[in-house]
């Protein structure tokens, strides 16, 4: 019996067996870095609807919009909307990944309000 045509088979399946785990491994970080941004656009944009959120209903003065975009870069994060209707604040913070954006929108509004 011949096995010689087998010979080095292991090696390659070692190889392919690397190659396959530093694949995976690459494509969790990448999705764990997207998601990481996601989170800090999501902060950015609920801090900063608050933020406008409080001007909206008079608590402080100034313009809610601005006050959003401030809040918003506090945070690494730019505003791509802002929206009042009454005292409901809606804003879409949007932060840079790896040459594409992660964005998240938040409402806000005094307790009780739709």
């Amino acid at each position: 019996m011949d096995d010689t045509r087998d010979r080095g088979a292991g090696s390659v399946l070692a190889l392919a067996a690397v190659a396959a785990t530093v694949t995976l491994t690459a494509a969790v970080v990448g999705v764990s870095g997207a998601w990481g941004a996601r989170q800090r656009a999501a902060v950015a944009a609920d801090a900063a609807a608050l933020a406008a959120a409080d001007i909206a209903v008079g608590r402080r003065g100034g313009d809610p919009c601005s006050q959003a975009e401030a809040v918003a870069r506090a945070d690494g994060a730019a505003i791509r909307a802002c929206v009042i209707a009454g005292v409901i604040v809606t804003v879409e913070a949007a932060v840079p990944y790896h040459g594409w954006e992660a964005s998240a929108s938040a409402r806000a509004g005094p307790p009780g309000s739709r």
